[in-house]
């Protein structure tokens, strides 16, 4: 592996780790079973490919340049992930029983919980158009190089992901207790809403 691919892995890493919606999202599904919390990261997977696909086709650039699409789309991604703050604080409300009785539901909605999440999120595409070019060789083909990049990256969003979705699942019997389920929970649902307000303030202030 040559150097400029050891860099963008460890960049990529950085960038996949960082705590967000993403994360917070994951955490959420996996306090309720080890199913919803992998299915909610293969989402996540789902959506980053996304992101990928616009970046290498250079599609992104588009977001760049017309910022009335941006900020719309940051609005419907902003108002989803505080759609799901308040239903995580909502769900505080309820038994804790209520909340592990749920893990025979089926894994469609944590799929697309984590789908939509991170697929609604622009800045995401930007991200990649920005950074995917610096690490292509000067005269190298494009194409290639770029897929493999985008490779690269989809294999550490998913392995991240499942290890913090088994991770919450490993230590569910401590945090599925009532005092700690109550806590995990309302730390998630402010994060969740504070990631959607904060996703919103920024296009709705340019208005």
């Amino acid at each position: 592996m040559d150097a400029q691919l050891i860099a963008f892995t460890g960049v990529s890493a950085g960038l996949v780790a960082m705590p967000g919606a993403d994360f917070t999202v994951v955490v959420r599904n996996a306090l309720v079973s080890r199913r919803a919390g992998i299915a909610c990261a293969f989402g996540i997977g789902a959506g980053l490919l996304v992101h990928v696909t616009l970046a290498v086709l250079g599609v992104a650039a588009v977001l760049a340049a017309v910022p009335a699409l941006f900020r719309a789309l940051q609005v419907v991604g902003g108002a989803y992930v505080l759609y799901l703050g308040v239903q995580t604080l909502r769900q505080r409300r309820s038994e804790v029983s209520e909340v592990t009785d749920t893990r025979e539901d089926s894994t469609g909605r944590p799929l697309r919980q984590g789908f939509v999440t991170n697929a609604l999120n622009p800045k995401a595409s930007l991200t990649f158009l920005s950074v995917l070019p610096q690490f292509v060789p000067a005269g190298a083909p494009a194409l290639p190089r770029t897929l493999l990049l985008a490779l690269i990256v989809l294999a550490i969003a998913m392995v991240w992901f499942q290890v913090v979705a088994l991770l919450v699942d490993r230590l569910g019997r401590w945090l599925r207790q009532p005092r700690a389920a109550r806590a995990v929970t309302t730390v998630t649902g402010v994060a969740l809403t504070a990631f959607g307000v904060g996703l919103l303030a920024g296009p709705l202030m340019a208005v």
